[in-house]
């Protein structure tokens, strides 16, 4: 389902894109194949800059910016190609030819007739700015995914290791153990020796480890078991309920994943965030746990028992 509301932002953002820069094609906003007059002041032989009024500007491209009077750029010309550098206070239209022509901050222009120091050029020529924009930002996602899958895999199979390791000596069975008088109190509802509760256990063993990917079929077990016992079947049981809280809540000692991120992307300091995730997690968990309890006390969220029903919803008869 995931991928299909992906693909639909994708395709939207591309329509969109593709509707924009259409309007703007119809309305000819960058003046394709007009000649924009300029002054050229030479400082040497190659190398000078290049003036013109806002006034003119304002008029060439039809709209109202907030400049100078006068806007100077650097420019260096050579035979009949000008290039000119942009900057953070050029005008949004040229920042826009300048990326869209060699995606960086110099504009290459043609000369096309030069008196004196009074210069007309041609622009390059933009179009399909916004929907190369939205593919250009596909791509280099796409491919920043990859990257960090890649950086991921190290320490997922460490640390899947490490679980596999503790399964295996049955620190599992020590820790279920441990937590069997928290998760009594958490879960009244289900029997303390049931297998719902190892699966639980497990899950959230997993998850204080950082290891969301291992703690995915471990949880989906621990829902199975708990479908079992629930007297309302396709309807969630308190319990479950409570299960997706503390999972959604994400209660964290280790943060594998998130620091594994970090660390593929370049940060000096991976682990700083331990301190934090959890303290923030803890008490997402308390909040989570204490809302479930009460809200799960209001008549308003009980099922209601019709007459003649069992207690798994279905007519004896």
């Amino acid at each position: 389902m995931l991928n299909y509301v992906w693909i639909a932002l994708v395709l939207i953002g591309v329509l969109t894109a593709a509707g924009s820069d259409i309007y703007d094609a119809s309305t000819d906003r960058y003046r394709n194949g007009e000649p924009f007059e300029l002054q050229f002041d030479s400082t040497s032989s190659n190398s000078g800059r290049v003036f013109y009024t806002r006034e003119y500007y304002d008029a060439f491209y039809g709209v109202s910016i907030e400049s100078p009077d006068t806007l100077v750029f650097p420019a260096s010309i050579g035979g009949n190609s000008l290039k000119i550098t942009t900057g953070d206070s050029s005008p949004e239209l040229w920042k826009t030819i300048a990326k869209t022509d060699d995606k960086s901050d110099q504009i290459t222009a043609k000369v096309q007739s030069r008196k004196g120091e009074s210069m007309a050029i041609l622009l390059p020529t933009t179009s399909l700015v916004k929907t190369k924009a939205v593919l250009d930002a596909v791509i280099s996602y796409s491919e920043m995914g990859v990257k960090i899958a890649l950086g991921l895999i190290g320490v997922m199979a460490f640390w899947l290791g490490i679980m596999k390791l503790a399964d295996d000596s049955g620190m599992i069975k020590i820790i279920a153990r441990v937590m069997k008088p928290v998760m009594v109190r958490v879960f009244p509802d289900i029997p303390p020796d049931h297998p719902a509760i190892g699966a639980m256990i497990m899950n959230m063993a997993a998850n204080m480890l950082g290891l969301n990917n291992a703690a995915t079929p471990l949880g989906l077990k621990a829902m199975d078991e708990l479908e079992k016992l629930n007297p309302h079947k396709g309807t969630a049981s308190n319990a479950m309920i409570t299960f997706l809280v503390i999972n959604t809540a994400g209660l964290t000692l280790i943060p594998a994943t998130a620091i594994a991120v970090r660390a593929a992307l370049g940060s000096k300091d991976p682990t700083i965030i331990l301190l934090t995730s959890f303290f923030g997690a803890g008490l997402a968990t308390i909040a989570g746990i204490t809302a479930a309890r009460i809200l799960q006390r209001l008549k308003v969220y009980r099922i209601k028992e019709t007459v003649g029903e069992t207690n798994d919803g279905r007519n004896p008869g």
